[in-house]
């Protein structure tokens, strides 16, 4: 059955009267609906990650309480809404995630109401995990590795050795991260892991050429003498 369910409408209705519009969409954009996150409801809170006065704390908080449903719909949704917002959204909100010792503690979700919950579950698990690694690694470099300025001009290939010896790590790290999401083709059975895969591909492209333009910059340093 495809529309909103009934717990959907109830935890909309209670930030309702709470008064609280950024909640709200969070949970509307993690409902038990299979499929991905509407792009209405993302582009609202990309804009509330704009906004000063939002509570970006808050935002994140919201979304780390919906992965404690049992559903893989909603927590599935809820890291999907969350990797958008660190791709598209102001960078306060990858920052703030960055500085949290914790993120997603997922590495033991499983949904047992269904075949499709068991599948969905493990999915969840490696993305979670990629999610975490992405936050650890602005963490370590305070740049976003799919955001950065490429070119000859740009951060990798500007970068000096010893700083770029650190960071190649870094991207490898993050890359094997995303590559154990591992999803075949025949596995994107929903419109939910369908948007998270697309955001996979999108991050795994940016990364490869970061990472590849840190190899253009390493092999073109000049070697060290021998002692």
């Amino acid at each position: 059955m495809s529309g909103q369910s009934i717990t959907d409408r109830i935890t909309a209705a209670q930030h309702s009267v709470t008064g609280s519009a950024v909640s709200k969409t969070v949970c509307k954009a993690t409902t038990h609906e299979i499929m991905g996150p509407k792009k209405k409801h993302l582009d609202y809170l990309i804009q509330c990650t704009n906004e000063m006065n939002v509570n970006i704390p808050q935002l994140a908080d919201t979304l780390f309480e919906r992965t404690t449903n049992s559903s893989w719909v909603v927590v599935f949704k809820s890291l999907i809404t969350t990797h958008h917002l660190m791709v598209y959204g102001n960078e306060r909100f990858i920052q703030y995630l960055a500085s949290r010792n914790t993120l997603f503690n997922l590495s033991n979700f499983l949904d047992k109401s269904g075949l499709q919950g068991y599948d969905m579950s493990t999915f969840i698990r490696r993305y979670s995990r990629y999610l975490n690694e992405k936050a650890v690694s602005y963490r370590q470099v305070a740049f976003d590795f799919t955001k950065v300025k490429r070119g000859a001009d740009g951060v990798m290939r500007t970068m000096n050795t010893e700083k770029l010896l650190k960071t190649m790590p870094i991207i490898q790290n993050q890359m094997d991260a995303l590559l154990d999401f591992n999803v075949n083709a025949n596995e994107l059975t929903n419109g939910v892991i369908n948007a998270a895969f697309m955001l996979l591909f999108k991050d795994a492209i940016r990364l490869f050429a970061a990472y590849n333009e840190g190899i253009i910059n390493l092999l073109g340093k000049p070697l060290r003498p021998a002692l």
